[in-house]
């Protein structure tokens, strides 16, 4: 990694971290009220859009349909890199994630993120019982979420996606809500799984047509789940093929990306 990497990866950091703060009382109007919860989403795309654009890190938003800004979703993207998280906060939608528990241990975040999202161990299964139960009751209330369907970072060969997980899909047939695919096609590129190594590139976030449920039955699972694959596994195959995502334009500091848990 060039000394021009460290210092941007660093910058991006205490640019992260700086946010966060002058953010972080305006986090606390949703903790305190939970009834203005839709104020969760409104704060991340700000977030996120000060944070890539303070980080030189130019980024596109691209819908293949409109979505009902007032609607209500449950949003599923591939997830290679941490980047995805910042990313996912560009959501027009007004969304809640489901994520690792490991993120309540980092300081001020931590006491946000446990009070305005929902965590899981998922080592433990009583823990990912009791997190489909709260992802069930925040739908119930209305919420919006985004549930990463690989249950974290466990590619080893990005762009080639982990095996989903049943999750999300099972509440969205349960709640007869639609799910909408999310295709996250350079993250992996610009900031790899592994030490931090943050390289100038595009953020790019497609949100493809939403996929219905209503009349599904459980035993439609599989079949959501493999739709919503195909759907995001066909994009990253076609912005891969676009020069500005190749692999050979990328090919400094490539290692195989190591099976983490992340949100």
């Amino acid at each position: 990694m060039t000394i021009l990497r460290r210092i941007h990866t660093a910058y991006g950091l205490v640019v992260f971290s700086l946010l966060f703060i002058v953010l972080f009382p305006f986090f606390l109007v949703p903790i305190t009220f939970p009834r203005l919860h839709k104020w969760v989403g409104a704060i991340n795309r700000i977030w996120a859009k000060l944070l890539f654009i303070l980080c030189f890190l130019p980024y596109e938003v691209e819908s293949r349909t409109k979505l009902n800004r007032k609607g209500q979703y449950i949003f599923c993207p591939n997830h290679f890199s941490y980047l995805d998280i910042p990313t996912m906060g560009l959501t027009p939608v007004n969304t809640v994630f489901v994520g690792k528990n490991e993120m309540e241990n980092i300081p001020f975040f931590g006491f946000m993120y446990r009070r305005l999202h929902i965590t899981v161990d998922r080592s433990k299964l009583r823990s990912r019982a009791n997190t489909f139960l709260r992802t069930m009751e925040a739908l119930d209330a209305g919420k919006s979420l985004v549930i990463y369907p690989e249950g974290g970072i466990f590619s080893m060969q990005p762009p080639e996606m982990a095996p989903f997980k049943d999750g999300a899909f099972r509440a969205a047939i349960e709640k007869q809500i639609p799910i909408v695919p999310v295709t996250i096609p350079s993250n992996w590129i610009i900031l790899p799984d592994g030490p931090l190594k943050l390289r100038r590139g595009k953020v790019k976030v497609i949100f493809h047509s939403p996929i219905e449920t209503k009349g599904l039955s459980l035993e439609s699972v599989s079949d959501l789940r493999m739709k919503v694959r195909e759907t995001i596994d066909s994009e990253l195959k076609v912005q891969l093929a676009r020069n500005e995502y190749r692999q050979t334009n990328f090919t400094e500091d490539r290692t195989p990306v190591s099976a983490r848990d992340q949100a």
